[in-house]
């Protein structure tokens, strides 16, 4: 039995925002998504563990499927559930777990075999083709009790087991409800109880919502309530009230879906209390067209390209609202524009978290930008498992951010105190589309850009923390930071100390000096320069750059005063 003293993971209030709180301390998520069924087999994970811990990862991201620990109706199997678990516990590694319930990537393939072939009793949704014709899909219907009846009850023994095997230890810290919902294909379910239901009066808990709280309504959603906003009879069908389009399908697929999800975490979440969440597959609008990935891996920019009904910014006010027993929503960002996409996911202050993102050096940058501007619970590449760790751009990052992760946190509390950022490769045509980074602290503006080399620039990432007045923490590589005094008798704004540090104590934060830097690593007192590893010096025979050694540094800056003078 469990012991009721034990304080399980949960979502702690800080100003404007919320931490991840596990073993009674903030929690950083350094995290793998593994490939989609590789958690389903203890043995394979005995050959992963060691490749993820050497690539300083903390948080591993994997499934939990239907068909797996309810094979036949009514009789649980969580054995290998068990050894996963325990193999997660014994490498020291914490685990969220992926429910792959009544929908997977917008499909239902993860459903037992006593749904899939029972289509009276699970009835499927129909995708609208031309010429009237109906197309039956593999995704259950969400306009039919059963299936939403049965996955509460499977998620509800799931969460109920976890309690009982694992709430001593904390090794699941949250669970990720059903795995980017939504409708692919069509805007809308074409099915007969589909049409029914939408031809039927809009819901009043849906308008009194959108009516009640107009101004606080994220804008994509306003966007779309253009017909609705201009009623003043707001009574009707979904199309007499909202318009017809994919737009207002996808607020009628969204509300139910909204609805199924949210039966399914509250089972749950009656058994055991972990942080729950979901996850959406992105609008995808060619926001990133310049990196040559072809649409198709991403969908298009209109519902049913993308799956219809997810928790997009599109429609999240309604997620939030009628799926209450999720904590919060969460993007996965693989073609967006990273910054934009984490600024849209902390709506009404609900924490951010990418339980989604590119395996690769350029979505590895883009992490600092999520942890260190949006104070995210943390990230997760897609698939890391099947890296080896010489091929893992996230190792570099990973491991500064482990040794650094109590300062990062402590930051996080202080909203504004810090800014994540990135500088991609130039183009080839030498041009750069990764702009200088200016903030204002403390009585002076800040200006972060690309460290300073002879030769060609390269990448650089990190963030800077503002730790009062002029003094400043900074972490990362490839950057440098100048300041201008805000005040109008300034005469000269000047770097007063900078110097490199080591982390003495991860669990504190404390840092102690090593080295002491002037002159050629602040360009005669121009700019602090975080360089990287391996600074291009264009062929200058002389080696003013210093490559990047412990990657953290204290900086002070100070202004002389004319009239003082």
């Amino acid at each position: 039995m469990a012991s009721q003293n034990v304080e399980i993971p949960h979502l702690r209030p800080i100003e404007g925002g919320k931490q991840l709180i596990v073993n009674g301390r903030p929690f950083l998520i350094l995290g793998a998504e593994l490939q989609n069924s590789s958690l389903t087999s203890a043995e394979h994970m005995d050959t992963v563990w060691p490749n993820l811990i050497e690539s300083h990862v903390n948080t591993v991201l994997g499934c939990v499927t239907w068909e797996m620990i309810e094979p036949v109706e009514g009789q649980f199997d969580f054995k290998e559930l068990d050894k996963i678990i325990l193999g997660a516990r014994k490498h020291g590694i914490h685990l969220v777990l992926l429910w792959f319930g009544s929908y997977k990537n917008g499909v239902s393939t993860y459903a037992p075999a006593w749904v899939k072939t029972n289509p009276k009793r699970f009835p499927r949704m129909k995708l609208r083709k031309a010429g009237g014709v109906l197309q039956t899909t593999e995704v259950l219907s969400i306009f039919h009790e059963e299936a939403q009846k049965c996955d509460a009850r499977a998620f509800k023994q799931l969460m109920r087991h976890l309690k009982e095997f694992d709430r001593d230890h904390s090794t699941v810290i949250m669970v990720q409800v059903e795995n980017e919902t939504g409708l692919l294909g069509d805007s809308r379910d074409g099915s007969a109880a589909a049409e029914e239901r939408f031809s039927q009066p809009v819901p009043d808990d849906l308008l009194n919502f959108l009516a009640n709280d107009w101004d606080s309504l994220h804008r994509d959603l306003k966007r779309n309530l253009v017909r609705f906003k201009a009623q003043t009879n707001r009574q009707g069908s979904w199309a007499e009230v909202f318009g017809k389009g994919p737009h207002t399908d996808e607020l009628f697929m969204a509300y139910h879906y909204a609805l199924y999800v949210n039966q399914v975490a509250a089972a749950g979440r009656e058994e055991y209390g972990l942080p729950l969440y979901a996850n959406a597959w992105q609008n995808y609008a060619g926001e990133d067209s310049d990196n040559n990935i072809p649409v198709i891996v991403g969908g298009g920019g209109m519902p049913g390209d993308y799956p219809s009904g997810g928790c997009t910014t599109s429609v999240l006010d309604i997620w939030q609202r009628f799926a209450s027993s999720v904590d919060f929503f969460t993007p996965d960002i693989y073609l967006n524009d990273y910054e934009r996409c984490c600024s849209k996911y902390c709506h009404r202050g609900q924490p951010l978290f990418i339980p989604e993102q590119r395996r690769d050096e350029y979505g590895a940058r883009r992490s600092w930008t999520a942890i260190g501007s949006y104070r995210a619970l943390g990230v997760s590449p897609f698939a890391l498992d099947t890296l080896e760790p010489e091929q893992n751009p996230y190792i570099k990052h990973y491991a500064l951010l482990e040794s650094v992760s109590h300062i990062v946190l402590e930051a996080q509390q202080r909203p504004g105190s810090s800014v994540g950022f990135f500088f991609d490769e130039l183009a080839a045509d030498g041009s750069d589309h990764s702009k200088p980074v200016p903030r204002q602290y403390g009585g002076y503006e800040i200006t972060i850009e690309r460290a300073f080399v002879l030769g060609k620039p390269g990448p650089g990432c990190g963030m800077v923390i503002h730790r009062g007045e002029g003094k400043f923490l900074l972490i990362g590589w490839g950057f440098q930071v100048r300041a201008t005094s805000l005040s109008p008798t300034a005469a000269y704004t000047g770097i007063l100390r900078f110097e490199e540090k080591v982390v003495v104590n991860k669990e504190t934060g404390e840092l102690r000096t090593r080295r002491v830097l002037n002159g050629d690593e602040t360009r005669s007192g121009q700019f602090a320069i975080m360089p990287n590893e391996d600074p291009d010096y264009g062929g200058f025979p002389i080696a003013i750059t210093i490559p990047a050694k412990t990657m953290i540094a204290e900086l002070e800056f100070y202004a002389l005063d004319e009239s003082e003078v």
